[in-house]
């Protein structure tokens, strides 16, 4: 049995269902920066790994929160991305040194 399709009335580009989702879409927008910088300074240099690992531990949590409460596939998308992202950055910054290393001796 064939469902029709419902055009997309909200307008905007995370909103799916017509209504607004500030939270939600300002979470997706942190985390996917967080991700996009963790990932990028972990293939750029290995004395970035602080950098890289903090910013990937804190996308993997706004990520983690905003999919819980997330409402739309598109924001659970975007999300996912950023996690993604944030989770390589953070894992090769672990790899290069950690969240402390050279910090505490």
């Amino acid at each position: 049995m064939a469902q029709a399709l419902r055009p997309n009335t909200a307008g905007g580009l995370f909103a799916t269902d017509g209504k607004p989702h500030p939270l939600q879409d300002t979470l997706l927008a942190v985390t996917l920066v967080l991700g996009i910088t963790s990932f990028i300074t972990a293939l750029i240099d290995e004395d970035l790994h602080l950098l890289s690992s903090w910013t990937g531990l804190v996308g993997i949590l706004t990520g983690a929160y905003g999919q819980w409460i997330s409402v739309t596939t598109r924001e659970r998308f975007g999300l996912i991305l950023g996690l993604g992202a944030a989770g390589v950055g953070f894992f090769l910054g672990m790899a290069h040194g950690g969240l402390f290393g050279g910090l505490i001796d």
